[in-house]
């Protein structure tokens, strides 16, 4: 992680789960590629995969294979941040990967005390905020403890999710969640934003589901949408971010535009 300037002005920290509790709506795609172009815009910028499948620190060149600690160590008290913060290709960006272990923590966690916000305390033990500008959470697609404590942790929720109608319900079902935990643990917790992913124009469907969302949500679309694209479904298996197997290609482009978006956003609601 490069050394800050002595006298650079203090940043602002954002903690962004990544989340949707129904499956295959291109939330680890939408983690990992995010998390990259944010760092490829010079943000310092920590990935934290806390789904057990381990998609996103595959795809930053982490296999759960090769992973001796991470985010089971981490949130069992096994090992601290530094010990378990790891680099990748790109200067700026560092993952804590998903160690084979995760597929036990729900459980294990359970016996914790306070084991909703242990991500949390973990967090703020190592003054993660004052380390990076961003930390991604890639969550499972679930309503778990581990999504519980992303959730906890986090100042906002990015939702990824695609133009159909069973993606509506599970949005409807999200949005419950996030109001459940903002009522019960993190009275702060907002939601960033929903990107539409695979994106397919073409369709009469994909419009009326976005206008639909538009309707309900009409501060939080993102209007920049992921198409479907071949190559953002091959570079998880070089190991590589978009970015960096093909900056070239319509997916990485709009992920690229997807963080300049945000950005612009934050600048504006930081200016009210």
């Amino acid at each position: 992680m490069p050394d800050e300037p002595k006298d650079a002005p203090p940043r602002t920290c954002h903690i962004i789960a990544i989340s949707n509790q129904k499956g295959g709506e291109g939330k680890t795609t939408t983690a990992v590629n995010l998390a990259a172009s944010l760092a490829a815009a010079e943000r310092r910028v920590l990935l934290i995969d806390l789904d057990p499948q381990g998609n996103a620190s595959s795809s930053v060149g982490h296999g759960r294979g090769q992973v001796i600690a991470g985010t089971y160590e981490l949130l069992l008290g096994e090992a601290n941040l530094d010990d378990v913060v790891q680099g990748t290709e790109l200067p700026t960006l560092s993952v804590i990967a998903a160690s084979p272990d995760l597929t036990g923590a729900e459980i294990e966690l359970v016996s914790v005390d306070r084991r909703e916000s242990v991500l949390a305390r973990a967090l703020a033990r190592a003054e993660a905020r004052a380390r990076w500008d961003f930390i991604i959470l890639d969550c499972p697609p679930s309503l778990g403890l581990l999504t519980l404590n992303a959730l906890v942790a986090a100042d906002a929720v990015l939702i990824p999710m695609q133009a159909r109608y069973f993606s509506l319900e599970g949005l409807g079902a999200l949005h419950g969640t996030i109001e459940a935990v903002r009522e019960a643990f993190n009275p702060g917790l907002a939601i960033e934003g929903i990107v539409f992913c695979m994106y397919d124009r073409r369709t009469n469907l994909a419009q009326q589901v976005v206008s639909e969302v538009e309707r309900h949500f009409p501060e939080h679309v993102f209007t920049t949408r992921i198409p479907q694209n071949i190559r953002l479904s091959e570079s998880p298996s070089h190991g590589k971010p978009a970015i960096l197997y093909d900056i070239e290609s319509k997916g990485a482009m709009a992920y690229l535009d997807l963080a300049s978006e945000m950005l612009a956003r934050m600048e504006a609601r930081a200016q009210r």
